[in-house]
């Protein structure tokens, strides 16, 4: 296990000790919070299933609060449960909108078509374009300005969360077929 600190103002005005609060789409428990930062501990699972067990000092991360039954839902169902690590293969700059290609392993191949829902560092995303080792997501510059894709370079590891409803869709079928 490990303890991150992470320093932040804007999400911290109205968590409390033991709120979730997603850091790179990994869900994390907020511990010590304080106006300008949190804790969280990392278990071994999470070090070693997405990329927070090699994050640097001052790293820049994407920070997220939990959704309540209130609030608006403005993408997919996204739970900061990472499945795997992809790789940032690259952006290409459309005059200010970015196509950012990022690879991906084996085995959350199934979960993925054109046009569905992945989460990449727990930004909520669609599939513009799918190949057989990797998928063209299409970022806006709001969400190009917001988060660290700017700040990725190509071989950089990112946190993979597949749509949980392809997972559950799955496991009912694996489940009638038994």
């Amino acid at each position: 296990m490990r303890r991150i600190v992470i320093e932040a103002r804007l999400v911290t005005d109205d968590i409390h000790e033991g709120d979730s609060i997603a850091v790179n789409g990994v869900c994390l428990t907020a511990l010590d919070v304080n106006k300008n930062s949190f804790a969280a501990d990392v278990s071994r699972e999470t070090l070693d299933r997405s990329t927070l067990g090699r994050l640097k000092p001052g790293a820049l991360v994407n920070l997220e609060r939990s959704v309540t039954p209130v609030t608006r839902l403005g993408g997919h169902l996204v739970q900061g449960h990472v499945d795997t690590r992809g790789k940032f293969l690259g952006a290409e700059d459309h005059d200010g909108s970015w196509t950012v290609r990022i690879a991906y392993p084996p085995e959350i191949a199934r979960y993925l078509i054109s046009k569905g829902s992945v989460a990449v560092e727990g930004i909520s995303l669609t599939i513009a374009e799918l190949s057989d080792d990797h998928f063209e997501i299409a970022v806006i510059p709001k969400t190009w300005e917001l988060t660290n894709f700017s700040h990725l370079q190509p071989g950089d590891e990112v946190n993979l969360e597949a749509d949980v409803i392809a997972k559950y869709v799955e496991r009912i079928l694996i489940s009638r077929s038994e």
